[in-house]
């Protein structure tokens, strides 16, 4: 990840010497005061220096007494010719030689650059016991589904131990390298452990070909509080999930139940891959929204964290089975493979309504469907309502068109209004790449059935009059939806919502329902695999899952 100003190269304010930056000021103040026509006050000359010095106070000096407060909290008479200067070489050193085993060596490499390579996970949270309570939050990293020994708790427990005894460390080399040691992996775990639990561990926009969600990641700003952090346990505790859905799954992890039809491993595999969705930030903030869950084929609208409105929904064709699991050791498993009809994840905001809309079908539809159609049947398109346009310009005899030779880019396709369109009576209009909507339906009876992944990529609502009503209110804008759906002779009328929705095309595949119950839905377009084959490497054993307490 690029760090821009803050990379740690020489052209970085914060990289430059004391020295250096300490003449830059004191020019900087010869040139105000040469140049300017009015006088100075000297008070303000004053500040300027004050701050330069200050510059430098707060970094070389902070530690000016580092092997005597050493020596007073060990014991250790090595620590005595112990000095910030030399520590810092070694640490710089060492730093660079351990970048590849780092997940984000630009900015904890810029962090110490910043900070003249003090030492102070060592010097300020060592010795009050800070440390090894941070190791202690990453041994129970299972509890999360998540590998300890990717947070190195072991081995930075160990070290603490070394440099607070009396007689452990016997040179000042030891010394130097066992406590830069301990600083970066006490840095390197924090950020890692903070990123994961705040974050997740996969960023969605890199396994996905159809994600268009708003999700925030890590970035320089987040991770460097997360190493400015004085009080670590107030940190570790801030950062915890506090979703009561992530709790809920939580739960169930730690309890080792098996699902209905699944084995413990596949259970658990479900838990894991959706408690890593739960951990990205991409969740609806506002205070209503609507929210669609692709594999449970739903559709909510929720104020005030309420579901006030729910239906069911059809939603874009997935995989044929409709039973794809999480398989083990395949990394073909990363390797997405969408089908060009699934409905994408997605974050937009409705802002209009179409009653009676024309459908303007898409090519690989005209040619997948409505020409192969129309070939068979010459009078398809006229039952259909289907109207064909060559260069603009509308076709008076389309069936005469020997549709088996026609190239598709040659010919346009629009369904007017009526019972037989396929959008049905209205559409909810929200902006996105993907030319998806919510829409209406004249197939009512598909909402009978089970597995609803069955439309080419739009979401068909199962009572669009009833989402009209909760988007419009009680308002003429509504009345007139309800009266022009209900037309004999319907034509096209679009109505802007007074205020935009936000609408949130979600895939979640494991949540705990109100009763207390787990629902689980089949991985309809195999992005559980997905998530799986990238997060594997980072998820607990199943030893160190058996092993888990209660919360």
């Amino acid at each position: 990840m690029s760090v821009g100003p803050l990379s740690g190269t020489s052209n970085n304010f914060f990289g430059t010497s004391i020295a250096f930056r300490q003449a830059s000021i004191h020019i900087y103040i010869m040139i105000i005061v040469t140049s300017s026509k009015n006088p100075i006050p000297l008070t303000f000359i004053f500040l300027l220096l004050a701050a330069g010095l200050l510059t430098q106070s707060c970094t070389k000096k902070k530690r000016s007494e580092l092997g005597e407060q050493l020596f007073i909290k060990t014991q250790n008479k090595v620590f005595k010719d112990a000095d910030a200067d030399s520590l810092a070489v070694v640490f710089k050193e060492m730093l660079q030689a351990e970048k590849s085993k780092m997940n984000q060596p630009q900015i904890i490499t810029a962090f110490y650059e910043q900070n003249n390579y003090d030492p102070a996970f060592v010097m300020d949270h060592t010795f009050n016991g800070d440390i090894d309570l941070a190791a202690n939050y990453f041994e129970k990293a299972g509890q999360h589904g998540l590998d300890p020994k990717m947070f190195k708790a072991d081995q930075i427990k160990q070290l603490a131990a070394k440099i607070r005894s009396k007689t452990a460390i016997k040179s000042l080399k030891e010394a130097y390298h066992d406590m830069a040691m301990l600083e970066m992996l006490t840095a390197n775990s924090l950020v890692n452990y903070a990123n994961a639990l705040q974050y997740g561990l996969i960023s969605p926009k890199k396994i996905y070909q159809r994600y268009f969600m708003a999700t925030k990641r890590p970035d320089s700003t987040s991770m460097f509080a997360t190493l400015r952090a004085n009080n670590l346990k107030t940190l570790l505790d801030s950062i915890q999930p506090k979703n009561p859905q992530y709790l809920l799954l939580q739960k169930a992890l730690i309890a080792g139940g098996t699902a209905e039809g699944m084995t413990k491993e596949e259970t658990q595999h479900y838990l894991v891959v959706n408690m890593e969705r739960l951990r990205w930030r991409n969740k609806p903030y506002e205070p209503k929204y609507v929210i669609v869950n692709i594999p449970d084929y739903r559709l909510d609208v929720i104020e005030n964290g309420e579901s006030v409105l729910n239906m069911k929904v059809i939603v874009g064709e997935g995989h044929k089975d409709n039973t794809i699991s999480l398989k083990d050791d395949n990394e073909s498993n990363k390797e997405e493979k969408p089908v060009n009809r699934e409905t994408p994840q997605l974050n937009s905001k409705i802002y209009a309504a179409q009653v009676n809309p024309v459908w303007n079908i898409p090519r690989s539809i005209a040619t997948k469907e409505i020409m192969i159609e129309a070939d068979e049947d010459p009078y398809y398109l006229e039952n259909k309502g289907i109207d064909v346009y060559k260069n603009g310009k509308k076709m008076e005899d389309p069936e005469t068109i020997d549709w088996l030779t026609a190239k598709p880019g040659d010919y346009e396709f629009k369904q007017r209004p009526g019972d037989e369109n396929s959008l049905g009576k209205i559409k909810f209009l929200f902006n996105n790449n993907s030319s998806v909507y919510l829409h209406d339906t004249p197939a009512r009876n598909k909402f009978n059935e089970k597995m609803r992944a069955l439309s080419h990529g739009c979401v068909r609502v199962g009572d669009p009059l009833a989402l009209a009503k909760n988007l419009f209110g009680e308002s003429p804008s509504y009345d007139t939806i309800a009266k022009d759906m209900a037309e004999p002779k319907p034509s096209p009328t679009t109505l802007d919502l007074p205020k935009k929705v936000p609408v949130y095309l979600t895939y979640v595949t494991c949540w705990m329902d109100g009763n207390g119950t787990l629902q689980y839905r089949p991985d309809v377009y195999g992005l559980d695999e997905v998530l799986y084959g990238h997060l594997k490497k980072f998820l607990a054993d199943s030893e160190t899952l058996a092993g888990l307490t209660a919360l």
